[in-house]
């Protein structure tokens, strides 16, 4: 697979960046609105903006529209058939703080949300690489699951007060043994998805260190200690640096025609 023109290719990094912060950042509106009575539950979130009082309920729907608007635009940079395939991620960018309520599963929706984006990079340059693409994704959600559920351990004392759901308690001490079952999924998915994808060694040298990173994560993060749950929740940023470095060297070495 060639390299994608370097200014082509930096307008759609641009776009994806603001698109993932804004929507994002909706995502959150969103879960503050509909669980501002439950969050003034929970010591770690009771005060933030909208349950503490701080920013009213009409407030918050402005600034949800505000970020909506900006969503829109974004998608409207993309090309027709791409825009439908972004457009479909709302229904669950809308309901995912929902499913809290009635299930221990809410990081299922909160991952096939928050990776939806994977799907688009392909379309979005004018190339339809479902083989490629569909593993991406679904590595992605694996992480997700597995950082998600890391986050989850913070609060899990006060979920279970608040009759509030999520993996962390539903796997609770068998949390690790899922984490290497999710990791391993994850790396594999991600690794067949560069090799469709004709992907080089930049590609697997980031892939290796990051899964390393990632496997280090489970054997120290101390799960029934909040403090460092949200600091290994955090660490998956710079994981994720790892990732797209691997992915930047990749391109580089293919825009300048050593691969």
């Amino acid at each position: 697979m060639s390299a994608a023109p370097f200014l082509s290719t930096l307008w759609m990094t641009t776009v994806f960046a603001v698109g993932a912060f804004v929507m994002r950042g909706a995502g959150c509106t969103i879960n503050d609105l509909l669980d501002r009575n439950l969050d003034n539950q929970v010591a770690r979130t009771c005060e933030r903006p909208i349950t503490s009082g701080r920013v009213s309920v009409k407030q918050a729907l402005w600034f949800l529209a505000a970020q909506l608007a900006v969503g829109c635009g974004v998608l409207l940079c993309l090309p027709l058939d791409c825009f439908l395939l972004g457009a479909s991620s709302l229904l669950l960018v809308g309901t995912y703080p929902l499913f809290k309520r009635f299930t221990h599963y809410p990081q299922i929706v909160l991952s096939a949300c928050f990776n939806w984006g994977a799907l688009l990079g392909f379309p979005a340059m004018g190339v339809w690489a479902w083989p490629a693409m569909i593993p991406l994704y679904l590595s992605g959600f694996f992480w997700c699951m597995h950082y998600d559920t890391i986050y989850a351990h913070q609060d899990k004392k006060f979920d279970v007060k608040a009759g509030i759901g999520s993996t962390a308690l539903a796997w609770g001490t068998h949390s690790k043994k899922v984490f290497t079952g999710l990791t391993v999924a994850q790396m594999g998915c991600y690794t067949l998805s560069g090799f469709l994808a004709g992907m080089g060694p930049g590609f697997y040298l980031g892939a290796l260190a990051g899964g390393y990173r990632l496997f280090k994560m489970i054997k120290d993060v101390d799960l029934d200690d909040p403090a460092n749950c949200w600091y290994w929740f955090k660490n998956n940023i710079n994981t994720g640096h790892v990732f797209f470095l691997g992915i930047f060297v990749d391109y580089l070495l293919r825009l300048f025609g050593f691969l």
